[in-house]
């Protein structure tokens, strides 16, 4: 496949983006794409540093009848999300992504593909690389962990950058000018429960899975279903009808994807397990139904279990299920500035309920700061109801949208002149460096733009290819133009 896609246009990007998926780059575990670039640096003896958090900047001096240019900072991020389908054997920590032509799409195989954001990164460094592209100085910066908690961007030293203007490589919609994005915060909550002994039941596990899943702020407002909330909603319906025992409960794995797989170990008795097998029947029809035009591989399967372990107290388990079912989950607000675009939601990321701990863990969006806190009293309070503790961690800003940006107008003009069309204006329900990176350098000058990738954070990532290719030339005429 390496020829493949070595070859598509414009091949200078490609071959970055193959060598990109054939290294080992699940946030916070950048190490051998950081010593990629260092590499690449001292070969095209170009100057480099490597900061304190892993970050590392590189500096292309300014073609010589250029000099008089206006600096400018290229920024992406190298880390992308591990997601890969149940029966995928795949190791991120040690093997390549397999990357797979689908006709004017390059997706990977079963795996979340690292086009977020490896299309940046190796544009970038075909930027860095370029002997006839008539720049002014050039300060290209890669940070690491963003998927996680944008740890780069918060790490970065404030005395780095030299340039007025910064272009992030991180958007996702061909043909947008992005101008600002939302914040965000993480949202943990624990609670302790009570347990009893099983008395003779048989032990059961359920199973939801054959989600689309996907970005939680990008995808968040295509109606797909999140296995964690139909988990709760199925066990709810189960406790108040055929008297289960919760066992354990395990849904998601990563804080910015929407779930995919949740699975549940109960203990019924011996008289109700006909029903157990009809009621998950049932509530594996009536999914497939409400969920027909977003989700097309929804699974919910009961099977006996070789899981042991103490039972949560019936009081408890009906409380915390009332509880998991009323969390605000999806799409909170849409925006009233920006036509079409969410401007709050919450993700139910993660649930893991076992030997008398419950953890559960959402991430919480806005473009509008009040809104997020209100959204995280909403939880705070929901949860307390049952003396369950909630922490917030990992805020990060929103980018407040610059009407009078130098390059916006630039962008602008470069993309009429190009394309013959205008650049949508907009703002992203994802969140971006740039809110971050404009605190520490407040009079930057940023947009952000790229080619078309859907569904990122899942195993359907899909990058276009024909976008790439317009994608970097608006880029190389920006540069040309600042």
């Amino acid at each position: 496949m390496k020829a493949e896609v070595i070859s598509i246009q414009p091949t200078n990007v490609w071959k970055h983006f193959y060598n990109l998926t054939q290294i080992p780059r699940p946030s916070g575990h950048e190490q051998e794409v950081i010593e990629y670039i260092r590499k690449f640096a001292e070969k095209n003896e170009l100057k480099y540093h490597v900061d304190g958090v892993g970050n590392i900047y590189v500096q292309k001096e300014a073609l010589p009848d250029r000099k008089t240019a206006k600096g400018l900072a290229l920024q992406s991020h190298v880390d992308m999300v591990p997601q890969k389908n149940k029966d995928k054997i795949h190791d991120f920590l040690r093997d390549p992504i397999e990357p797979l032509l689908d006709g004017e799409w390059l997706r990977a195989n079963q795996t979340t593909l690292g086009a977020d954001n490896g299309i940046g990164v190796a544009a970038i460094l075909a930027v860095l690389e370029s002997k006839n592209i008539a720049h002014g100085p050039v300060e290209a910066l890669f940070t690491v962990s963003e998927e996680t908690g944008m740890d780069g961007a918060f790490g970065l030293e404030p005395e780095l950058l030299k340039s007025s203007v910064l272009l992030n490589l991180d958007s996702e919609d061909e043909g947008e000018l992005f101008v600002g994005c939302a914040g965000g915060i993480d949202a943990n909550v624990y609670w302790s429960y009570k347990t009893e002994r099983t008395d003779g039941e048989k032990y059961y596990q359920i199973e939801i899975k054959g989600l689309k899943g996907g970005h939680s702020g990008i995808d968040i407002d295509l109606g797909r279903a999140n296995s964690n909330m139909l988990m709760a909603g199925l066990l709810l319906e189960l406790a108040n009808t055929i008297n289960i025992k919760l066992i354990q409960l395990s849904g998601g794995n990563l804080r910015n994807a929407i779930p995919r797989e949740s699975v549940a170990v109960v203990a019924v008795s011996a008289e109700n397990e006909n029903a157990l097998f009809d009621k998950v029947q049932e509530f594996d029809r009536l999914v497939r139904h409400e969920y027909s035009k977003t989700e097309d591989s929804i699974v919910v399967e009961v099977g006996k279990s070789n899981s042991q372990g103490t039972a949560m107290k019936q009081e408890d388990m009906n409380r915390l299920l009332q509880t998991m079912n009323a969390c605000p989950n999806g799409v909170i607000k849409m925006s009233e500035s920006f036509k079409g675009k969410v401007q709050t939601s919450t993700n139910f990321s993660i649930a893991n309920i076992e030997n008398g701990i419950a953890e559960f863990k959402f991430l919480l969006r806005s473009s509008d700061d009040s809104s997020k806190r209100e959204l995280g009293s909403r939880m705070e309070n929901l949860f307390a109801s049952i003396n369950a503790r909630t922490e917030f961690s990992g805020e990060y800003p929103g980018w407040d949208p610059n009407p009078g940006s130098y390059i916006l107008s630039v962008a602008r003009k470069c993309y009429h002149q190009r394309f013959g069309a205008e650049p949508k204006v907009n703002v992203i329900h994802a969140g971006l460096e740039c809110g971050i990176i404009g605190g520490k350098y407040p009079k930057l000058d940023m947009i952000s733009f790229g080619p078309t990738i859907r569904h990122p954070h899942s195993p359907d990532e899909r990058v276009s290819i024909p976008t790439v290719i317009k994608f970097w030339d608006f880029l190389v005429d920006i540069l040309e133009s600042v």
